[in-house]
């Protein structure tokens, strides 16, 4: 009798290959899902929309800063833009890996960047990041992709390359020095990047220099807009490139209280535009940005109303923004006032949800 083979012919190896090979990247597939579910509710959280002009679509709200309190702010309009309007919306949070508690001025880890694949519109407060390649990449896509983005308070200095100066995306760094991305992430895409505060900041809040009918009849994101006074100062804007179209300015306030008086020996500065952007020769895109955002701004419904409406317009869907749109909060909501070290202890994402 013959020795049975031990080894295949190449040709019946390369049959069962091919054959096999589907279904490793079926299994592969259903691996990076699970682990993408798996995650959600642990170190993201996700408001499916069930009816609403926004139903189908996505939206990515990326919190990360250490003094606005933005891991508060965000999962508030994210409920209420999934409620209202049936917006999908995944809220992602900077967590510490090692207790899993949500840790504002933990610069390095925003689990859930994925989320941006699939993403109709991404919403970002974030403040001196440095993250790991593998997440910044998903960010970067979603640039070269040009889709609509909007940019709170922080945004404009989103991104602190300090350790990884190697890395490809360390000309987002908001003191940025390479040619055509000077002033980093925050200059070439939002308009402007970190200059200073206009107003002084934690005795001085802000008003919006709302000019009536006049200005809202300007752009659909001012529809409905009246009355905008926010507890963060203003910020110093100096940069915004010519194409940029200013919607609101802001002067200080005297005070720390809608009715504080307007500190008419300060000058007036941009507090709310919007511009186009383009990457590395990827699609172009449409930006709005605001230097308002911190948690106990959104008290503010007009506030609301703007990023309601901004979200309107980044997504193309102008008509759908009424004079009445229903911005009223879903749930409780007890904004923590800014400041560095300010935000709740052994916080985790599930206490959102």
């Amino acid at each position: 009798m013959k020795d049975i083979p031990t080894h295949q012919p190449k040709y019946l190896q390369k049959l069962i290959f091919l054959l096999v090979k589907p279904l490793l990247s079926l299994s592969l597939f259903a691996l990076i899902g699970f682990n993408c579910i798996a995650q959600e509710g642990v170190t993201w959280l996700r408001f499916v929309g069930l009816s609403g002009p926004g139903k189908d679509k996505h939206i990515v709200l990326i919190s990360g800063d250490d003094e606005y309190r933005s891991e508060e702010g965000m999962p508030m309009l994210a409920k209420l833009l999934s409620q209202h309007y049936g917006f999908t919306c995944t809220v992602l949070f900077p967590i510490d890996p090692e207790t899993g508690h949500i840790i504002p001025s933990y610069q390095n880890n925003i689990p859930g960047l994925e989320n941006l694949e699939t993403a109709d519109l991404m919403i970002l407060l974030t403040r001196f990041r440095e993250l790991p390649d593998e997440q910044t990449r998903f960010f970067h896509n979603y640039l070269m992709a040009g889709k609509p983005i909007i940019g709170l308070r922080t945004a404009t200095h989103a991104f602190h390359y300090e350790k990884n100066k190697n890395s490809p995306y360390a000309k987002y760094h908001w003191m940025g020095k390479e040619a055509g991305w000077e002033g980093g992430f925050g200059q070439k895409i939002l308009g402007e990047t970190w200059v200073a505060h206009h107003g002084d900041h934690g005795t001085e809040g802000a008003r919006a220099l709302i000019d009536g009918l006049s200005q809202q009849e300007k752009h659909p994101i001012l529809r409905g807009i009246k009355d905008i006074w926010v507890a963060s100062d203003v910020y110093t804007v100096k940069n915004l490139p010519k194409e940029a179209e200013v919607l609101i300015y802001g002067v200080p306030t005297s005070g720390m209280t809608p009715e504080s008086p307007i500190n008419w020996e300060k000058s007036i500065m941009p507090m709310a535009w919007t511009k186009d952007y383009q990457i590395d020769g990827g699609k172009k895109g449409r930006v709005f940005t605001t230097t308002m955002g911190a948690s106990v701004d959104l008290i503010n419904a007009d506030l609301r109303k703007l990023i309601v409406n901004a979200v309107f317009w980044g997504l193309d869907m102008p008509e759908k923004i009424t004079e009445d749109m229903n911005v009223s909060i879903v749930g409780k909501y007890e904004p923590s006032m800014f400041g560095f070290g300010t935000f709740r202890e052994g916080m985790k994402v599930e206490d959102f949800k």
